[in-house]
């Protein structure tokens, strides 16, 4: 789990800092300033969980059980879910494609739910 998780949080990382700094620079005179800030919430959202899904790879080393590769896993879909229907939705326009981001979000609520048991049941 170590591996696979540190390396998608590189991948997620890497991406969300691309995104940002495309979306600041390329998108800046071709979107409406909505659609500028929903994809900013995006990358807020992918870079927040990437440091999370990094803390997850480090817990995976130090803590048993399944709660931390779910926690992981959730992180990921999430972030896949959230953040890229919102690119999806601002860069195509197709505003049915915001149906997808509340799945993402509950996953990415999930992934801390995990880490939450995971830690209660530390005692």
């Amino acid at each position: 789990m170590l591996r696979t998780f540190l390396m998608l949080a590189a991948f997620f990382g890497f991406t969300g800092v691309a995104l940002g700094a495309f979306a600041a620079h390329g998108l800046k005179n071709r979107l409406s300033a909505d659609y500028l800030a929903i994809f900013q919430t995006g990358v807020s959202y992918q870079l927040i969980h990437t440091l999370a899904l990094f803390g997850v790879a480090l817990l995976s080393v130090h803590v048993p059980g399944r709660l931390v590769g779910w926690a992981g896993a959730l992180f990921c879909l999430g972030i896949v879910l959230f953040s890229g229907s919102l690119y999806l939705l601002t860069l195509t326009g197709v505003s049915k494609l915001g149906i997808v981001t509340p799945f993402g979000g509950l996953a990415l609520l999930a992934g801390w739910l995990c880490l939450g048991l995971m830690a209660w049941r530390l005692g």
